[in-house]
């Protein structure tokens, strides 16, 4: 049977994250873990705070920003029309993909003139090896 609470350090290895990096998204209002031990200064983690890591670290994967990651999750939460949701999140999809396709030009338009270069190079070198 799969545990219902998590440690700062369970998660952290099941996703391989540092300590900091969880710390930071429970900052950003992406986890919220209950408070244990002395002080309250124990995270215990929920399955809930542990899908919410995983949708984070995928919106992350998918170009998003946290912020972005944390309105989508956050919607998917409310009791709200899941039409609204599902739109929502289209368009941080789409704005996405003209971002990374605007990247992937970019980076095509790079390759071309490295190409380029490349060939012009090795054709002054076989002239100057021929001389």
């Amino acid at each position: 049977m799969a545990p219902t609470t998590f440690t700062i350090s369970d998660l952290a290895k099941e996703f391989d994250l540092t300590t900091r990096a969880i710390r930071f998204y429970e900052d950003m209002g992406l986890l919220d873990p209950k408070r244990d031990g002395p002080g309250g200064r124990v995270r215990v983690y929920s399955s809930r705070d542990r899908t919410r890591l995983k949708l984070t670290l995928r919106a992350k994967r998918l170009g998003l920003s946290l912020v972005e990651a944390k309105e989508l999750i956050d919607m998917y939460e409310s009791p709200r029309d899941t039409a609204t949701q599902l739109r929502a999140f289209l368009q941080v999809i789409a704005q996405n993909k003209a971002k990374l396709q605007a990247q992937m030009a970019d980076l095509q338009a790079n390759l071309d003139e490295l190409k380029a270069h490349e060939q012009e190079s090795k054709a002054l070198l076989q002239r100057l090896s021929e001389k």
